[in-house]
């Protein structure tokens, strides 16, 4: 690093985790831009639904800032953001076409967008139905952070015109997810995920249908908002909501976990979840649907399982011994702390703010 930076990000929030991802993706990595000597200021639109679930309410990391509208952000942040090094405009902000547009209008400094939702934030554009972003502000930033790589970046620079896109995946916290017994095994396959009519399906093929064909073993599933309608087999655990604080714990009470992802994500591809990172981060094997771009990732067979139907997921659970399930779910664990840390995420951000 030349020099330390002066950083200003407009995010939709730090300061709670509750209901977003957001939070968790911004305290690694802003804690981590701190550890290599940047200055950062985070600057988050006041919301009740936030307001009354804050977790973290001062970052010790970054100096936090509360605005109440968009008139008192440019009353009170505006030397700020126009002094800055970098200002960063996070996806799902709160009128983010507005705060966008007075950013790019204001920062001297490289202007980018953060898109920490890239397969559904490009879907959403083209029906023209995007909240926190339109063409002419793809167009305007000077470097357009991407959830999601290989063809998509090419496709955001000639389809859609931004300037630069870059990759910024997800990332795993190694002082959050990490192996622990505490606990012991509880399920043979677990999975987390809020209900989507879209997961649904292969919730059903790669788990509920196992589950139906091995009474005797165990499954869960935690996340909220599923149909009351949903027949779940006697063998399957339901958790209603699991705050973040309990991943952890949900992760390494499992043989495996599975990963669903959604029809957006895998139409785009190279959209890893952070879900995927934080189950290898504990060690637990994880068992997946495909998506393109996902052996980039992970090499299939060695430290991912790739299930596409009922059958496979019966494999791994019957035919796999102890030693060769716990290989995978370190070699997993391996390649995400070499390559798919919150300090990695910084050092590339880094090296995309100087280029």
């Amino acid at each position: 690093m030349s020099r330390s930076l002066d950083i200003v990000i407009l995010g939709l929030s730090i300061t709670s985790s509750w209901g977003n991802g957001h939070a968790t993706t911004f305290r690694g990595l802003i804690r981590e831009l701190a550890a290599r000597g940047h200055r950062v200021t985070f600057l988050e639109r006041d919301v009740p639904w936030y307001a009354a679930h804050r977790d973290l309410p001062d970052p010790p990391y970054c100096t936090t800032y509360l605005y109440q509208n968009l008139e008192q952000l440019e009353r009170e942040h505006a030397t700020r953001v126009a002094a800055a090094d970098a200002v960063i405009v996070g996806s799902y902000v709160p009128e983010g076409v507005l705060v966008g547009e007075w950013a790019l209008r204001t920062a001297r400094g490289v202007r980018a967008f953060y898109d920490i939702d890239t397969p559904v934030t490009l879907a959403n554009v083209e029906r023209d139905d995007c909240e926190y972003l339109t063409p002419d502000l793809m167009r305007g930033y000077d470097l357009y952070l991407s959830f999601a790589g290989g063809p998509t970046l090419e496709r955001l620079e000639r389809e859609f015109g931004a300037r630069r896109a870059r990759p910024l995946y997800c990332a795993v916290d190694p002082e959050l997810y990490f192996p622990e017994a505490a606990g012991g095994t509880r399920w043979d396959l677990g999975y987390m995920g809020t209900y989507s009519d879209d997961r649904q399906p292969p919730l059903d093929c790669l788990l509920l249908e196992p589950a139906r064909r091995r009474p005797e073993r165990r499954f869960c599933v935690a996340g909220p908002q599923y149909p009351a309608h949903i027949p779940w087999p006697d063998n399957v655990e339901r958790i209603e909501h699991l705050p973040p604080c309990a991943h952890r714990g949900f992760y390494n009470a499992q043989r495996y976990t599975l990963n669903i992802t959604r029809a957006d994500m895998i139409r785009q591809g190279w959209s890893p979840s952070v879900r995927l990172f934080e189950a290898a981060a504990c060690g637990t094997p994880i068992i997946s649907d495909w998506w393109e771009g996902l052996d980039a990732f992970f090499t299939p067979g060695e430290e991912i399982l790739i299930a596409r139907s009922p059958t496979d997921t019966l494999l791994y659970l019957d035919q796999f011994c102890d030693a060769a399930r716990r290989r995978i779910g370190e070699r997993a664990r391996k390649r995400v702390l070499a390559a798919h840390t919150a300090a990695h995420r910084a050092a590339e951000l880094e090296s995309y703010l100087t280029e």
